[in-house]
């Protein structure tokens, strides 16, 4: 069920370079239109699966009768979109301030979105 509602959320049909997916939509403009929607998508699915790792280690804590998994998760997320945020923002200064940084920007936190929404499907399971 988890995979599936993720697998909704995930509309683009391959898991490359997020510009590259939105390639036909013809300008930069239109990609970095594109981009930023599959930026939403992402963030959806990021915080579902952060919702039901959050479930487990909820029911975690409950069967071991301790408090540390609900808080450690807490802590790992709130450190890792700190992460995302710093390296989206190296990415987009490697750009120099030309044109593309605004799309280079979003598809590095598709990416970076990608892989956690992954890791805490893992972290569900």
């Amino acid at each position: 069920m988890r995979y599936v509602l993720i697998a909704v959320l995930f509309s683009s049909a391959a898991w490359a370079d997020p510009s590259l997916e939105c390639f036909d939509a013809g300008s930069q403009v239109e990609i970095g239109a594109c981009v930023g929607e599959m930026e939403k998508r992402v963030n959806m699915a990021v915080e579902t699966s952060y919702g039901f790792a959050m479930q487990s280690a909820v029911e975690l804590d409950e069967v071991t009768d301790r408090v540390v998994a609900q808080p450690a998760l807490e802590a790992a997320q709130k450190a890792w979109r700190g992460y995302r945020d710093a390296q989206c923002e190296a990415v987009g200064a490697s750009y120099g301030g030309g044109s593309g940084t605004g799309i280079a920007i979003a598809s590095c936190r598709v990416d970076l979105g990608r892989a956690r929404a992954d890791e805490l499907l893992r972290m569900a399971n």
